[in-house]
């Protein structure tokens, strides 16, 4: 596996990012020396000349996509016309010019939103297009879904050479826990522990909690991801889970405890509890990658816990006592 990548440049979209940054820990410890990380500032990859110069700065031999906007159900109800275009813009630029550079492979990450609102549980590759995704956050799921078809229609006339990975809900260490934009985990990790800190006798959430998510730690993401880099060449999407589902109201129970707040959880039933079920059949990744995730649940969120309290929350009291700094 080393040998394949120690002397290819890669480029690594968003890179800088939560996932972005474990994977390009992953690629340099195996010997990859020429890691080139876009950053938005210099290069938006909406726009198709910023990603020439993109390609023309990195001259690349393998890409893997990451960047995207995203963010939970109330980021995805706020701007959901501006992550359907930035995230197929993003896609579509970057694979075209990298077909037109011959580019030796394109790792596109996708997302679970992808899938059918009803999909049979576990969600299998087989039913990627079986219906329509979940209406929160369908115009992220929708445009990263078609960027899967797009790999498959240049494989057939180009004979490109991207591959199409779905990851589950993922986690971690240095996750968003900005309120307004951040995923299940690190909202209810950031809630519980303020509400622990401030003596608060209840938690409110979204939804009932009745629905159910599987969630993937941050580093056997970027493990896969690494894995189907150098071992897959087909652009069949590949799943990348753990199997186990678990409905929100439990894993809030779970993170309460963990955070040590030991009052009520209320439960705002007037917000969207998004798509009902959530979890994912990963044969193909343990057949085609021979992979398994290695982190369970309960072990990650320790983890994710430890790193906010640790660095996050401290680093959101110190921006609140100098807002300008």
């Amino acid at each position: 596996m080393s040998d394949y990548l120690s002397n290819k440049r890669i480029c690594v979209t968003g890179g800088a990012g939560f996932l972005g940054k474990v994977v390009c820990k992953n690629l340099r410890d195996r010997g990859v020396a020429d890691v080139f990380v876009p950053r938005s500032d210099e290069f938006d990859l909406t726009q198709t000349e910023s990603v020439e110069r993109m390609y023309d700065t990195a001259k690349p031999d393998i890409v893997i996509h990451l960047a995207a906007e995203v963010g939970g159900i109330g980021a995805n109800n706020k701007r959901p016309g501006r992550f359907f275009y930035a995230n197929l813009a993003m896609g579509l630029h970057l694979i075209e010019e990298a077909r037109r550079r011959e580019v030796s492979k394109f790792v596109q990450v996708g997302t679970v939103c992808a899938y059918p609102k009803h999909c049979e549980v576990p969600f299998r590759e087989a039913d990627f297009w079986a219906g329509y995704p979940e209406e929160t956050n369908a115009p992220y799921g929708v445009a990263k879904r078609t960027l899967s078809t797009m790999l498959e229609a240049y494989r057939s006339e180009y004979a490109f050479n991207g591959i199409y990975l779905v990851p589950v809900n993922l986690y971690g260490p240095e996750d968003n826990f900005d309120l307004e934009s951040s995923h299940v985990i690190p909202a209810m990790i950031r809630k519980f522990c303020s509400a622990r800190e401030e003596r608060q006798s209840t938690v409110e959430l979204w939804g009932t909690g009745i629905v159910s998510r599987e969630f993937l730690f941050v580093e056997d993401a970027a493990e896969a991801i690494v894995s189907a880099t150098v071992l897959h060449n087909d652009s069949k999407p590949i799943n990348l889970g753990t199997a186990r589902e678990i409905t929100i109201a439990d894993l809030a129970e779970l993170l309460a405890e963990m955070c040590g707040f030991v009052g009520d959880i209320v439960w705002d039933a007037t917000k969207p509890d998004g798509q009902p079920r959530r979890s994912l059949d990963i044969t193909r990744a343990s057949e085609l990658l021979g992979w398994q995730p290695k982190v369970d649940l309960e072990d990650g969120l320790r983890r994710t816990i430890s790193w906010w309290e640790e660095f996050g929350a401290k680093s959101v009291k110190s921006e609140e006592l100098c807002p300008s700094a």
